[in-house]
């Protein structure tokens, strides 16, 4: 006499959860990709009533508070500023940098960075903030 079992075990898996999870995580990566930016450097800029895009491959040269220089956000030495911005914008074209400096510094390392610029014959941009 052979006794047929009615109801087979099956192995099963739950997704029915899983979606709401993966929406959830999908939210966090974005909000997180947005607020952060770990290629920004702080830096309060001058003020300008009007300004002007450029749409050219450009150098960015950042100089912080306490007078610390990054080329494309590249730490680099106060003396070796000059060869450090020459290597930067060899082959270009027309080399072009773009120079954020904060508000509350001396004129006169603004001068420097521009006595570097017109004697390379480099472009230098002063960025600012729109009002």
């Amino acid at each position: 006499m052979k006794i047929k079992r009615s109801h087979h075990f099956a192995a099963e898996v739950a997704t029915s959860s899983l979606n709401d999870i993966m929406f959830f995580l999908l939210l966090f990566f974005l909000i997180i990709s947005t607020v952060a930016n770990p290629n920004i450097i702080k830096v309060l800029l001058p003020k300008a009533s009007e300004t002007q895009s450029l749409n050219k491959k450009t150098i960015t040269l950042t100089v912080t508070k306490t007078k610390d220089f990054f080329i494309n956000n590249k730490a680099v030495a106060t003396g070796q500023l000059e060869q450090e911005l020459i290597l930067a914008t060899r082959g270009l074209e027309q080399p072009t940098v773009v120079l954020y400096i904060p508000r509350n510094l001396e004129i006169q390392d603004l001068v420097d960075v521009l006595r570097i610029g017109v004697k390379h014959k480099i472009r230098v941009v002063l960025a600012t903030e729109k009002k």
